[in-house]
């Protein structure tokens, strides 16, 4: 197979017998049909990054009309690469570069820097995901309306912290578990450069650290680059790639590594940036964005119906 389009931009083309795609992100391939059309083709699917419950997924490529669609492949099905083998799962994240020119290179520089640690924690007795020691929590008014007319008491105006205390230990368990509720959002200047820096850590296990698949709404963001243990603004920045870093929408976080993103903030609205898989959203692996909101004009008041908003709305057609 050769990739040659990821999240809807072009790669540099490049050939490979397996891949790895995570939660939220797409590719497209080519390959070519030379192969014996009297036989069929085994197709298989895995599980990456989580130990597996259920055997690898299997099904068959068929040169249509030459073939009965249920013969068995004249060989076995292909062994998946282990699903912990992470060293293979880098190498081939690695290769994944844009084509040159296509898009843009990124800016050189950034306007701001946000370092997001990413761990595992309790709140009252129950298991969360945190993000600078603060779980996410949507609130039940809608973040845009509640920026556009200033309800000042519909989520948490407190801005969540940039970065963590420069003496965590990554590597290890956190000293002190326990997390708290929140429902700040970051607000970024309109049309600024804006660095997101993953970083992973272990969990509440012992040397245990997962894989997450970070997708940003509103915007695509180029990748930079990845990392092993701690985040170092004066070392790792060194490593970036300006040239021809992937520009996607999806990324991913190794465990105990990091990963760095650079977007522009020149999308009006309230974006969310979330781990891809579905439940850690929902235990708190999640942060907001907000950019140019009073640069909106009518919002629909079908967004505006939950919460403080919908209660706004009301009154007002009631008056």
């Amino acid at each position: 197979m050769v990739l040659v389009e990821a999240d809807g931009n072009y790669l540099q083309p490049f050939a490979v017998d397996d891949m790895d795609i995570y939660s939220g992100e797409s590719y497209s391939v080519l390959f070519t049909t030379d192969q014996n059309p009297s036989n069929n083709y085994w197709v298989s699917v895995s599980v990456r990054g989580r130990k597996p419950n259920t055997t690898q997924a299997l099904t068959m490529l068929n040169y249509h009309n030459t073939t009965s669609a249920s013969k068995p492949p004249p060989s076995p099905p292909p062994v998946a690469p282990l699903w912990n083998n992470y060293t293979h799962s880098k190498l081939f994240t690695k290769k994944v570069l844009a084509l040159m020119g296509n898009p843009n290179p990124p800016p050189t520089t950034h306007h701001r820097r946000i370092i997001l640690l990413n761990t595992q924690n309790y709140i009252d007795g129950y298991t969360k995901w945190a993000i600078n020691n603060i779980s996410l929590v949507l609130p039940a008014t809608p973040y845009l309306g509640s920026i556009k007319y200033n309800l000042n008491n519909a989520f948490d105006h407190k801005t969540p912290p940039a970065n963590f205390p420069s003496n965590y230990d990554v590597m290890k368990q956190a000293q002190n578990p326990n997390s708290t509720y929140g429902s700040g959002v970051y607000m970024l200047s309109f049309n600024t450069t804006v660095d997101i820096i993953l970083q992973n850590a272990n969990a509440l296990a012992v040397n245990t650290s997962e894989i997450h698949p970070w997708h940003l709404h509103g915007h695509d963001f180029w990748v930079l680059g990845y990392g092993e243990g701690k985040f170092s603004n004066e070392n790792d920045e060194k490593s970036f790639n300006l040239k021809n870093p992937p520009y996607r929408n999806t990324a991913v976080v190794f465990p105990f590594g990091w990963t760095a993103l650079r977007f522009v903030a020149n999308n009006p609205g309230v974006w969310a940036f979330h781990c891809h898989i579905e439940p850690h959203l929902h235990m708190g692996m999640g942060v907001v964005f907000a950019e140019g909101v009073r640069r909106l004009g009518k919002i629909p008041n079908e967004v505006l119906t939950c919460g403080l908003t919908g209660k706004m709305f009301l009154n007002n057609k009631n008056d």
